[in-house]
């Protein structure tokens, strides 16, 4: 079982799309655990790690769910907080797409389970499709947001 707070100090942390979301849509409960975490990175001194897959997806859902606007803005916001977006390169690339036929993973997810795993980092997210990873993926679980 994940302590509720883990310490930022103790682990690096690999954000999933939903992580952000829950955060920039200020969802009860896991926008607080979101917000320990990058206050602990700024206090720290270490960033939060991000596909730049992923943030592709919470930049395209944020625009979806509320216009382009709220998506610049949530991209302006992002450049403020210390949360590195890491590039896709073929071998990442790679080792997503051998994740998700592994596992069934959608697609963004893979990528975020591939640096989570290559970094020895906490995946954080509300998403139960991580659990079909297995022991190989430590997760961070934030609330789920019942529609």
């Amino acid at each position: 079982m994940t302590p509720t707070f883990p310490r930022a100090s103790s682990r690096r942390y690999v954000l999933d799309a939903n992580a952000l979301i829950v955060f920039f849509e200020e969802r009860v409960g896991g926008a607080q655990k979101v917000r320990h975490l990058l206050s602990e990175a700024v206090r720290q001194d270490v960033a939060l790690l991000m596909s730049a897959v992923n943030w592709g997806e919470v930049f395209y859902i944020a625009w979806r769910r509320h216009g382009e606007a709220k998506a610049r803005e949530a991209e302006a916001r992002l450049q403020e907080m210390p949360v590195a977006v890491i590039t896709a390169d073929r071998e990442r690339a790679s080792r997503a797409g051998a994740l998700k036929q592994k596992h069934s993973l959608g697609y963004a997810d893979s990528f975020a389970a591939e640096l989570a795993i290559e970094q020895d980092a906490w995946l954080v997210t509300a998403d139960p499709e991580f659990s079909r990873v297995g022991k190989t993926l430590s997760v961070y679980w934030l609330p789920r947001h019942e529609k």
